[in-house]
């Protein structure tokens, strides 16, 4: 299969994940330098979005999906300010990797697997990689991954937010986010390669049947 670049490249998952990390770590560490103050933790989380943000929009990337993630902290933030729970800051992020969880599993199940819908989107193919079999099939597999890198955050944050632990979610929230990020875009990629036929074009070249 003649496809050089890697999930990792195609997607720039990498750097992301390292740039969602750091308003989490802000949080964490306001939070305690101020005495458990949920004030100061919150700014200091913005005040790294807003920074990550400048970056991001100064490297070229889209101002929506920059805003998109300046837009998620804050909410983060408020939802702390406003119940006067520190962990809370982390409620979002639970929220939305269950709701990821079931997204990815049931577009697997429908046959609109979303890793190739943003691959697909990515390579300027729209969805003409669905009449192509055996995209279609590596696909699927390849979003059963991610369905898991979801599943396996939930899990670890779930019982780290009932029991109220700040800092285990801060550390957790960084563990599982750039590692398990980079993890799930090297065993989906391997995924991928090893369903898709050896004399397969690649992932630029679906074969429609």
């Amino acid at each position: 299969m003649a496809q050089p670049e890697s999930l990792a490249q195609l997607l720039n998952g990498r750097r992301a994940a390292v740039d969602a990390t750091l308003p989490a770590a802000g949080f964490v560490v306001g939070w305690l330098a101020a005495g458990q103050s949920i004030w100061a933790g919150a700014a200091v989380a913005v005040a790294c979005a807003i920074g990550v943000s400048a970056w991001r929009l100064r490297a070229g990337e889209k101002p929506r999906a920059v805003l998109i993630g300046l837009l998620g902290v804050c909410v983060a933030a408020l939802i702390a300010l406003r119940t006067g729970r520190a962990e809370d800051f982390f409620l979002l992020q639970l929220f939305t990797n269950a709701a990821s969880a079931l997204a990815w599993a049931v577009s697997i199940v429908i046959r609109w697997p979303l890793l190739g819908l943003v691959v697909g989107g990515v390579l300027g193919q729209r969805t003409r990689w669905r009449r192509d079999p055996a995209l279609l099939r590596a696909y699927a597999m390849g979003s059963w991954v991610w369905v898991l890198q979801y599943v396996v955050r939930v899990a670890v944050f779930l019982p780290l937010y009932a029991a109220g632990q700040v800092v285990a979610l801060g550390v957790a929230r960084v563990a599982l986010t750039w590692p398990l990020v980079a993890a799930c875009l090297a065993v989906s990629w391997w995924v991928i390669r090893r369903t898709i036929p050896a004399d397969h074009p690649g992932l630029r070249h679906p074969v429609a049947t």
